[in-house]
């Protein structure tokens, strides 16, 4: 009865006529059309109609007839389990049979359909399709060959894992034999089809491929030398992809793959070498690259340092013929969305600042107007990595070809050799030093190109040897590169402001107080920067700024300073609406600063804490209607309160008891407590409840008595928090335990019980990262210092990783009082320490200079386990002591 169906001739000519419309470029008759197609929806047959103009319609043009195609898609998309059974049969087999269509614009659009309908779980209700399509592979035709081909690659994207799973009887066994048959068709499309279908099913190591492995590799390398472009990228991104999964199936083939990866990664074809200088990256990343690679390195060095040049087409992308745009507005579609990183408290260690979470804002990204992927960066970024794994022995074959490129008339190849030595400063550093003298001073030079494209990657360069420049006689290098850095920063090119920010910015990181002597002169430039950029570089500018302020920490707080610092920011502030996601890194910005200028901020706090606790308090009201409402409020973007509970706590930090009027005449611990619980607590965003604690630490050292009415409540959500899995929130909130506790004193006694196991086992856990493990042991310390008895009785289950997560902290606060707790907690119960001695000592040893009452105490609990032992057992025990530690003791504590 089904197929028997027919379009009422007035309702088709409206739905042409619509379709017709839909192609007008004018956005208010495309807004009524969107209108009319959300009406139709309401009519069952309404698909029918599209399904039939798509494949029945001969009559009309391909562009209207696959527009139909795709509004069905669409359709399909939204509603598919509303439509009736009919329907949904009529289009299915309507689709089956027009795969073979002889337009290949129309072939697609049924496949992307027949796709479409497969991904809403139709695999299971559609049994006859995959058995239909591998069939259609056998036609004699062409078109439906390739038609039923570009469906099945389009299905293996979308369905790779249930297609490899027991819910359809395990397909692949049939198909992946059935593919590799096509590897050998005469027709270069329908190979290109057979091996993309295939490469779906590599990094999944898919049973039924992995079977098959050698035939795949031998019909790949029968492809090697296709003629078509799009087989051999398909043939590269397989072997790209077996690198990872099958290496020991390529190995006996190594040196020979090496050699074809060679050539094509110089293959005319763009896409091709793009793909086949993927191989280097993954390979670095294989022990065995060393082995396999290095006979190889001679000639794969010129080939990857060619590929670094721009292309033409780049420079035509990246305008690199204009010098001058700075007047020019930014494309607001160019300006990437910025990511808040949220606050995680972490302990200072020893012989440097605290310890980030890895953070790599200096890869190669050095063009980022060409965002995407090209040979250039991927070279870059192969020579970055491959530097790591050979470190100096690389400099044999680059050092030959970087004296020509660096020195070269052409400005293409000169820029390129300057991308080089950046993209191996990290990796061959040692033996770069000896030539850096030299270089350093050309590249300074190089700054004042006259082409922006060399001004700008010198830039980047110069910042990736800026460790080293900083640990040199600052008059030399220091010197002269802030100098023409800080001109960069203003030059009239939007790029090359743009990458001596950044690069400025990194400086700034390496050179932290030795920039003080040259505050006035930076301060500046970033302030002039400030009414001469663009909207995008502006962004940058507050980071630029914000590092600094992290950098040169309280010596910013001078008055000149600030007058100069803080009325563009201010001005800036005012400017920018609630709703700016400009807000953000200005908030960043300014969160560092309040923590450099200390009392040096008051004087603007009142107005940013205001605005911080009011951008709280209107996310969470939205929060709050779009959870009971979900059909009228959307969700609102809870960064904006991510960051300005973040921009609170550094004006807590920075301001300390001078917040307590702010927080009085404000109800931020209420919306505080509310950011912790009801709307956040199954919220797939922890960064609120990351956040948060942070300011809960930050407001109980800086004004406890508006806290501590509050603890009572705060107890049990901190308690609940202190799950391992999300590390940032866990830190926080383990952090924020340890802060009250020292307020609270012995009152935290009620609740030890709520905190103390979760914690035990959180320093118990192995692969815990560092900073977890450390705040944990702070707290525990903490928590036993104010309330030893609660604790004491625990000590065996936690002393061995206590003392080896607290022995490489510096000496500070923190540390202080958690010593303080674990000799409170030894008096209690000694027995608790007596297997785990010898820790106990180390940590002791770790101490540069202890307050006295501190060293007094361990001074008595060393003794005092001598004295227990006896002298000749002392004499067994310490003798396993490493020397430096009984050294230590000995000189220190007489033990």
């Amino acid at each position: 009865m089904e197929c028997q169906w027919k379009p009422d001739e007035q309702g088709l000519q409206q739905i042409l006529q619509l379709l017709k419309e839909s192609q007008s470029p004018d956005t208010s008759t495309q807004r009524s059309v969107q209108q009319k197609l959300e009406q139709l929806n309401q009519y069952p047959d309404f698909n029918n109609y599209l399904i039939f103009v798509l494949t029945k319609l001969k009559t009309e043009d391909e562009p209207t007839r696959s527009l139909s195609g795709l509004i069905l898609k669409n359709n399909v998309k939204a509603h598919y389990q509303n439509f009736p059974n009919g329907v949904s049969d009529f289009i299915k087999n309507e689709c089956l049979q027009n795969i073979g269509d002889s337009s290949p614009l129309i072939r697609a659009t049924v496949g992307i359909l027949i796709t479409t309908i497969a991904s809403k779980g139709e695999l299971q209700n559609w049994p006859e399709l995959l058995p239909k399509l591998c069939l259609l592979l056998d036609s004699e035709d062409y078109n439906t060959c390739e038609g039923a081909f570009g469906a099945l690659q389009k299905i293996c994207e979308d369905s790779a894992e249930i297609l490899d799973s027991d819910m359809l009887d395990r397909p692949l066994n049939v198909m992946i034999p059935k593919f590799l048959q096509f590897f050998k068709h005469s027709s270069p499309k329908i190979r290109s089809h057979a091996i993309a279908c295939v490469n779906q099913f590599i990094i999944s190591r898919t049973q039924a491929l992995m079977l098959h492995i050698d035939p795949f590799i031998e019909n790949l390398f029968a492809l090697a030398g296709d003629e078509e472009p799009e087989v051999r990228k398909n043939v590269c991104r397989a072997l790209v992809m077996l690198l990872e999964v099958r290496l020991d199936r390529l190995l006996p083939h190594m040196h020979n793959i090496i050699e074809y990866m060679l050539q094509r990664t110089q293959d005319q074809d763009e896409n091709v070498a793009l793909e086949a200088c993927e191989f280097w990256l993954t390979l670095a990343e294989q022990p065995v690259c060393k082995e396999v690679l290095c006979g190889h390195l001679p000639k794969l060095i010129p080939v990857l340092v060619n590929g670094m040049k721009y292309s033409e087409i780049d420079i035509i992308l990246l305008k690199g013929d204009v010098e001058e745009d700075e007047a020019i507005p930014d494309n607001e579609q160019d300006i990437r969305p910025r990511f808040h990183r949220s606050r995680t408290v972490a302990q200072q260690h020893e012989g440097g600042d605290s310890i980030e979470e890895e953070d790599d804002e200096d890869d190669l990204d050095d063009d980022e107007t060409i965002s995407d992927w090209n040979l250039r960066k991927c070279s870059a970024a192969a020579l970055d990595v491959l530097a790591n794994v050979f470190r100096d022995d690389l400099l044999l074959h680059i050092l030959p070809l970087l004296k020509e490129l660096l020195f070269h008339p052409e400005w293409l190849v000169k820029e390129s050799g300057i991308l080089v030595l950046g993209a191996i400063a990290e990796g061959c550093m040692q033996g770069m030093i000896p030539y850096l003298p030299e270089l350093i001073p050309h590249l300074v030079q190089c700054l004042s190109d006259k082409k922006a494209l060399v001004r700008s990657i010198t830039c980047w360069t110069l910042s990736r040897y800026a460790h080293w420049v900083v640990s040199q006689p600052p008059d030399i290098y220091l010197k002269p590169l802030m100098t023409e850095l800080l001109k960069r920063i203003l030059d009239s090119n939007k790029r090359v402001q743009e990458a001596a920010c950044s690069a400025f910015a990194t400086l700034e990181e390496e050179a932290c107080t030795e920039l003080v002597p040259y505050l006035a002169y930076i301060l500046d430039t970033l302030v002039f920067a400030f009414g001469k950029y663009q909207h995008k570089n502006l962004l940058i500018l507050y980071d630029a700024i914000g590092t600094l302020a992290d950098s040169v920490g309280h010596h910013l707080n001078k008055p000149e300073y600030i007058e100069m610092l803080m009325p563009p920011l201010i001005q800036k502030w005012n400017q920018l609406k609630d709703e700016d996601k400009d807000l953000f890194p200005l908030l960043e910005c300014l969160s560092s600063v309040a923590t450099a200028l200390q009392s040096g901020f008051l004087p603007y706090c009142e107005p940013v804490y205001q605005r911080c606790v009011n951008l709280v308090q209107k996310t969470l009201a939205q929060a709050v209607l779009h959870q009971t409402q979900p059909e009228f409020y959307e969700a609102p973007d809870k960064d904006f309160m991510i960051v300005a509970l973040d921009l609170l706590s550094g004006l807590a930090e920075g301001l300390g008891g001078n917040i307590e009027q702010l927080v009085a005449r404000s109800n931020i611990l209420t919306l505080m407590y509310e950011c912790m619980q009801t709307v956040f607590s199954q919220d797939k965003m922890p960064e609120v409840r990351q956040s948060s604690f942070a300011l809960l630490g930050d407001l109980t050292k800086a004004c406890f008595q508006h806290v501590k009415p509050c603890i009572a409540n705060l107890m049990p959500i901190l308690g609940t928090n202190l799950n391992p899995e999300l590390i940032s929130v866990c830190n926080n909130a383990t952090w924020a335990i340890g802060e009250i506790s020292i307020q609270m004193g012995s009152d935290m006694q009620p609740y030890v019980p709520m905190v103390l196991q979760q914690l035990v086992e959180i320093i118990n856990r192995p692969n815990t990262p560092k900073t977890l493990l450390e705040n944990t042991a702070i707290t525990i310390g903490r928590l036993g210092y104010v309330c030893p008895q609660e604790v004491a009785p625990m000590l065996q289950q936690f002393i061995r990783p206590w003392c080896t997560s607290l022995r490489n902290i510096r000496d500070n606060e923190e540390k202080d009082s958690a010593f303080r707790g674990i000799c409170t907690m030894i008096t209690v119960n000694p027995g608790g320490v007596v297997q785990d001695f010898i820790f106990f000592c180390d940590a002791v040893a770790s101490w540069m200079n202890p307050k006295d009452d501190l060293r007094e105490m361990f001074y008595k609990i060393l003794h005092g386990f001598k004295n227990q032992v006896g002298d000749e057992n002392w004499r067994h025990f310490s003798d396993q002591f490493p020397l430096p530690l009984k050294e230590r003791l000995a000189a220190f504590y007489g033990v």
